[in-house]
Parts: structure tokens; sequence; C-alpha cells
């Protein structure tokens, strides 16, 4: 089981190795790449999230406790993640721009995962997760970089597209709203190139002395990640009392990779790129260990 959730993630690391090689050793060099940071982040990104959440069924009533701990785990990243702000040495830019890699998370592993482990329940619990805490990240993710930098962080998060897109995306579902074939599958299109065009992204601004700038900050980052976080989900599952399956589907999400467009924001929004794009790769290459620790952890302790 372990070695079977470690290859689901191998794709995305080997996507990331294509863009930097492509980067690095074709004509598609730095110049093209900034123009597709652009693309993904405008465009890309937010129709996938809007056509996931609008496609998702909620039922927030019948998994009001699994929302709960989805918010607490992301909220204890977030929380953790600015502590790390006021320790001793820490570069504040790296910091504001590595502090996301800590609660966000990689929905298209996310969803990968769920059907694996849950098949159409499960599917359905990781939706709910998403379209809940797809918004909380981002607020956190945006905030921070926008406070760091100085911005408005109001106007950051009303003008930030992947805000809006979940929102259009919750609203647009709570409403009812259902899309005419051929628009669905135009943006079902249009959203699918958002995942290896930007994990190619993310290779493509690897640095690969990147993390040598504050690896202890880096090691603080990912240790939150990848590993208080998915102890925190372990022991909500049973605080809250989640049935079985909820409650392993909210550890695989605790134990989760960042996600690949925590680069691209960093990069939009003025932090330290090549940072960052090394956290992810990171996180990562941890996820391929955290999330099958995690899962067969909470299969011996039930």
């Amino acid at each position: 089981m372990f070695l079977s959730y470690a290859l689901l993630l191998l794709p995305d690391f080997l996507l990331i190795v294509v863009g930097f090689l492509v980067c690095r050793f074709t004509a598609l060099d730095r110049p093209v790449w900034n123009a597709a940071e652009r693309l993904v982040y405008w465009l890309l990104f937010p129709v996938l999230l809007f056509t996931a959440i609008v496609r998702s069924p909620l039922n927030p009533a019948a998994s009001l406790g699994l929302g709960l701990g989805g918010w607490a785990v992301v909220g204890a990243g977030f929380a953790l993640a600015t502590a790390l702000r006021r320790l001793p040495g820490v570069d504040p830019r790296l910091q504001a721009s590595g502090a996301q890699v800590s609660f966000r998370f990689n929905s298209y592993v996310a969803l990968a995962l769920a059907e694996r482990i849950g098949g159409s329940e499960g599917v359905a619990a990781i939706a709910l997760l998403v379209a809940l805490c797809v918004p909380l990240c981002n607020l956190g993710a945006v905030w921070s970089l926008a406070r760091h930098g100085g911005q408005n962080t109001l106007r950051e998060l009303l003008h930030n597209p992947l805000i809006l897109a979940t929102v259009a995306g919750l609203v647009a579902n709570l409403a009812g709203l259902r899309l005419p074939a051929p628009v669905d599958t135009v943006l079902g299109r249009i959203g699918a190139a958002a995942l290896p065009l930007g994990l190619m992204a993310v290779g493509a601004g690897l640095e690969l002395g990147g993390l040598q700038k504050a690896p202890r900050l880096a090691t603080a980052l990912l240790g939150i990640r990848h590993l208080l976080l998915p102890l925190i989900g372990l022991g909500l599952g049973a605080l809250l009392a989640l049935p079985s399956g909820q409650a392993q589907i909210l550890v695989a999400f605790a134990a989760l990779p960042t996600a690949s467009s925590c680069y691209v924001l960093a990069a939009r929004m003025g932090g330290d790129g090549p940072y960052v794009a090394g956290l992810v790769t990171a996180s990562t290459l941890l996820g391929m260990w955290s999330v099958p620790a995690a899962l067969s952890l909470f299969a011996a302790l039930r």
C-alpha cells in the first residue's frame, strides 16, 4: 500500500523535472515561462477551481464535522507558519513567501487519492474539503504576501483571481447552476491544462540552491506541512468522532504535498519565487512519504 501511494505522486514530480529541463536546455527559456506563469495564474487555475467546485456535489449538513476538521487543519498550518516570523534570524520576505507551503495543498493529488482510497464517497468528501478550504488557503496566502509587500491586503484579496474563482464556484454551486454541456466542455479543457503547465512552471523557476537561502526556515515550514499537520489530522478525526471513511480522508488531506500554485502566487506577488519553487519540489518529494505514512498510521490505530 505504501508503494502504491508513492507511485501516485511520481508523475507530478516528473512534470516539475520536465519543466526544469525544458527551461534550462531548450529554446523555451525563462521569458517563455514568465508568460506561462501569467497564463496559469490569471486563466488556467481560476477556470479549474471554478469548474471543479461547480461540478462537486456539496452536502454540508452531512459532512459538518469533516468540514470543521479541514478548516482546523488549514488554520493550524497558517497559525504555525505565521508564528515562525517571530523567531530570531527569520527573513521576513522568505517567511511571507513560504508560509503558504505549510497550509496549502495539491487538490489534484487530493482528488486522485480520494478516489483510490474511498471511491465515489471519498471523492465527494474531498470535494467538500476542497470547496471549503481553498478560499481559506488562498486568503491566508494572499494576506501573508500582501502584508509583507506593503500592499493593500483587502484590495489584493478582492482582485485575486483564485479567490474570485473559488467564491464564484461556491455561489454557482449553492445556487444550483449547471453549465450547458458545450460551455462545461470548453472550461473543462481549459482547466485541464492548469496542472501540467503549472507543475512545469514550478520546474522552470527552480534554482537548485534556492533552499540554501534559509534551510532552517525551510525545514520548519516543511515539518509543519508533512509532520505536524498529519498528526493534527489524526487527532481531529478522533476528537470530532468522524466516521472511519471521513477520518481517513481527513488524514490524507492533512498529509498532502503543497499546492503547485504556491510558486505562481509568490512570483506574481513579488515574493521569492525560486525559494518557494524549492519548497514545492521538496514538498512533492516529502508527500510521497507523508501520505502513505499517515494512512498507514491511521490504519494501525483504527
